[in-house]
């Protein structure tokens, strides 16, 4: 396993624009594909995003595809989400995931997994 750590969180009006980071540890970055995630309050743990081991491939969720782009310095360990147009219903606490494999959208294919970083939006 591979060990995640989040950062770049905070307040954002709506409209705004937020990056997050996730810097993992170890030199075996390039062998995972990262995926990003969030949980809203109440609500399930969802998908958001996931990139490929390379950062060729990446796939959104319909709710943030458009607004949000995710990427990968494999030199740095770190992968980013990049978080434009920000809406209060992305309000939640955003994880960075890692997986052997192929790009994945679910949650139980992650078995590395970051802290959280808390994102507000405010309207």
């Amino acid at each position: 396993q591979v060990q995640l750590v989040e950062s770049g969180g905070g307040l954002v009006q709506t409209g705004g624009s937020l990056r997050l980071s996730c810097a993992a540890s170890g030199r075996t970055f390039s062998t995972y594909v990262m995926g990003w995630f969030r949980q809203a309050p109440g609500k399930e743990r969802e998908f958001v995003a996931t990139i490929s081991r390379s950062g060729g491939i990446t796939y959104y969720a319909d709710s943030v595809k458009g607004r949000f782009t995710v990427s990968r310095d494999n030199a740095k360990n770190t992968g980013y989400l990049q978080m434009n147009s920000l809406k209060p219903e992305d309000t939640a606490v955003y994880y960075c995931a890692a997986r052997r494999g192929t790009n994945d959208y679910n949650v139980r294919a992650y078995d590395s997994w970051g802290q959280g970083t808390q994102v507000t939006v405010s309207s």
